[in-house]
């Protein structure tokens, strides 16, 4: 029996029929079948996307990320901690659960450098199935610089020839050249994946006291990971037709201390340019601060920052070698390079399914007699 009053009853129905229900503030408007989700699990942060196919790109439905650290003391141990792991699981679990309730039918999850490095990441792996239910795919490093490609293409610069990419993350740094081919469409020439993370060099460099970073030693091991990449690069002759792009937190949080944003703003930093000479007086501003104080920068907060300047050593290295006039600032990359490339996976497979049908063999309407079957 209905505990609805009669008025009730008859408010909810509209000419014998029964008025729609109100949609879910939040909830997705579209098909499950145009949602697509991709997970990062990186050495320091745990990132989601959930976005709705739109042509050949898509729309942003809903995102999360959180810092988790998960190769924090890896670098000494060669293996994830207990701790590690179980802050990782609970990010995952949000990820899953924004997944399930959203009914996305194309999911890829990934994890670099700290699961492919350590001795106990493929056990994580299955760890993180059997109680998230996300089947995690542990990348190399050369794809995980490809599908960064794939993710900042359309911040290309159409105008230069060549472009230096590099992600700077917490265990790795990839950093890749692209060539502009005869076909206009820039074409990936070089890249490397090099253990290069800011988590990994301010444990291998910072001190215990509040201004002691490490910089000039973590600058010196930037140096000598990155000359051996650097050295083969010898087809860029012009900086001033060179782009240089930077995905990754470090870049993106000099860009907002730069800005003088109270806090960080992806829709403000995403896409932006940061001059040369800015970064320079950015990352001397940051060497001069205590960890505290570096803390206290909103668009750096506590949990970076005892990183930050880390990626600026590395920044700075880059700089060196290819000392262009500004950089181009991406708050995107792995994680869109994954929806990009299932997106246009299925565009493919859709028309090539249409190729199919057009081509197949018109039904046999005639009979063994020579007529028309009726």
């Amino acid at each position: 029996m209905s505990n609805r009053s009669p008025s009730e009853s008859a408010s909810s129905q509209e000419n014998g029929r029964k008025r729609p229900r109100r949609r879910r503030r939040g909830a997705f408007s579209c098909s499950p079948k145009s949602l697509y989700a991709a997970v990062d699990l990186g050495t320091n942060c745990c990132r989601l996307l959930i976005v709705e196919r739109d042509g050949k790109s898509f729309k942003v439905r809903d995102s999360f990320s959180r810092i988790v650290r998960l190769g924090e003391g890896l670098d000494a141990s060669g293996n994830i901690s207990e701790d590690a792991m179980q802050r990782t699981i609970a990010a995952l679990g949000i990820c899953a659960s924004k997944i399930r309730r959203a009914k996305v039918k194309r999911i890829r999850c990934v994890a670099t450098e700290a699961c492919r490095d350590a001795t106990n990441g493929p056990a994580f792996i299955d760890q993180i199935k059997r109680k998230t239910g996300l089947r995690m795919d542990i990348i190399d490093g050369q794809t995980e610089a490809e599908l960064a490609a794939i993710g900042c293409g359309s911040l290309f610069d159409q105008q230069a020839d060549n472009i230096i990419l590099f992600d700077i993350g917490g265990g790795s740094t990839e950093v890749t050249r692209l060539d502009r081919g005869s076909n206009g469409h820039f074409d990936m020439a070089d890249s490397a994946s090099l253990p290069l993370g800011v988590v990994r060099l301010a444990e291998r460099h910072a001190g215990a006291g509040q201004y002691e970073h490490g910089y000039d030693e973590m600058r010196q091991e930037a140096r000598e990971r990155l000359s051996e990449f650097m050295d083969r690069q010898q087809v860029i002759t012009d900086v001033d037709k060179l782009q240089i792009i930077g995905t990754s937190g470090t870049i993106t949080t000099l860009a907002a201390v730069q800005m003088g944003l109270a806090r960080y703003d992806r829709s403000v930093v995403d896409g932006s340019t940061i001059s040369a000479d800015d970064i320079r007086k950015v990352i001397t501003e940051l060497r001069s601060l205590s960890r505290d104080e570096l803390a206290a920068n909103l668009c750096i907060g506590p949990q970076r920052a005892d990183l930050v300047l880390a990626g600026c050593a590395v920044l700075e290295v880059i700089y060196e070698r290819w000392p262009v006039e500004s950089f181009s600032v991406a708050d995107r990359g792995l994680r869109e390079g994954m929806l990009l490339r299932m997106i246009r996976q299925d565009l493919r497979r859709r028309r090539r399914r249409g190729r199919r049908r057009k081509a197949a063999p018109l039904p046999n309407l005639v009979t063994n007699e020579g007529q028309a079957s009726g």
